[in-house]
């Protein structure tokens, strides 16, 4: 059996174990420490716009925080795109309130501008105007944000932007992450970065931030002995996860760089094989980290689909996998409304995520290209 080729492994700096034995050292174990200081430090520099980052277990902890924040309860509607992991949608049930299903655009994948000021209009015809707007950078492409916040500021409607695939990303400069009234990472195994599991929330003042760490830690009331007047939730990030994290973001640039050339190197690849897109900007305003590269394959011109594609690297001990399943044909949410016409149900029919980590080596490259020449040939 020949040595795995996997999706998205995780990629070490070296580093991680001197931020981690830190910690031990000095004691700091817990969800306090120089650790997740310096971390969410780091990130609100490399993010730049003046925001602050508060660290969580969790990108899913994160959206749910946003979404109690921002008022959302039960009975409320919350707008997101249908294209995206469940962790996007999940947490607007964990809310009581209704996920309200949004479909992509060709251009970049993301929450269609058009399909949403639908659902938007449709929804107050109804009586029921929509309380937010969950947008996902998908695979790192950023969405159309400019047609999105627009939109969104018409209506009065908050975005959270979910950028927990697009660390590393920007739309005309700016870093994805830092449009929204909040914004969403992750640094989940598989992610850009990681912090073996862990998110952060992306707020613009520092009264937002305060509050995520208040709620994330058991909303414990100033006082000596344990009081509560809020419900709270244990989603703080711990010292230790934090110490990886330090040793990730010394080489965040470097693995944005090598997701990069991994497209390139698919493009390379694809470029004389008609009928299959790879994914790429659309213009010079998107600039994609490319967590994940992916490829579209018209099964009409080229006589092959992306299952077959997928059990072909499979068979030579290589992991790709099916687009995400659109959260409106999901069973969990199979009563919840959506907007759009069929891209993205079409999009996950016929595309296929591949191997895309910062860490393939030539020798893996010469496997994956292998087996898609012989695929195709």
């Amino acid at each position: 059996m020949k040595n795995k080729i996997w999706l998205s492994p995780p990629h070490m700096s070296g580093n991680e174990l001197y931020f981690i034995q830190d910690a031990l050292n000095k004691n700091w174990v817990t969800s306090q420490g120089e650790n997740i200081d310096e971390f969410e430090q780091s990130i609100s520099v490399f993010l730049k716009n003046d925001v602050h980052v508060c660290a969580l277990n969790s990108a899913t902890s994160a959206i749910h925080l946003s979404l109690l924040m921002l008022g959302i309860s039960s009975n409320d509607e919350v707008l997101t795109s249908t294209f995206s992991f469940c962790g996007s949608a999940n947490p607007i049930a964990y809310c009581g309130a209704t996920p309200i299903f949004i479909d992509s655009e060709k251009d970049t994948w993301n929450m269609c501008p058009v399909a949403l000021e639908e659902a938007i209009q449709d929804r107050i015809s109804k009586g029921k105007k929509p309380k937010a707007i969950v947008v996902v950078h998908l695979y790192g492409m950023p969405a159309k944000m400019d047609e999105i916040a627009t939109i969104a500021e018409k209506y009065e409607i908050s975005i959270i932007e979910d950028a927990a695939e697009a660390l590393g990303s920007t739309y005309k400069g700016k870093a994805c992450g830092t449009f929204g009234r909040f914004g969403i990472l992750s640094f989940n195994g598989n992610k850009i970065i990681t912090t073996s599991g862990g998110g952060a929330l992306v707020c613009h003042t520092q009264e937002d931030k305060d509050k995520a760490v208040f709620l994330s830690t058991q909303a414990r009331d100033n006082a000596p002995h344990y009081q509560h007047s809020h419900i709270g939730y244990n989603y703080r990030m711990s010292n230790i996860v934090a110490g990886i994290g330090r040793g990730q973001m010394e080489v965040l640039n470097d693995r944005v760089e090598a997701r990069r050339k991994m497209h390139d190197f698919y493009v390379d690849v694809f470029k004389d094989i008609n009928g299959v897109e790879v994914f790429s900007e659309p213009n010079e305003d998107y600039y994609s980290n490319h967590w994940l590269s992916a490829i579209v394959i018209d099964e009409k011109m080229t006589g092959k689909n992306r299952e077959d594609l997928r059990l072909a690297f499979l068979e030579d001990n290589i992991e790709s996998r099916p687009l995400w399943k659109p959260m409106h044909l999901q069973p969990v949410f199979a009563d919840a409304p959506y907007y759009g016409t069929n891209v993205a149900e079409k999009l996950f029919d016929d595309g296929l995520c591949l191997p895309s980590g910062s860490n393939l080596t030539d020798d893996d490259r010469e496997r994956i290209e292998k087996i898609i020449k012989q695929f195709f040939s």
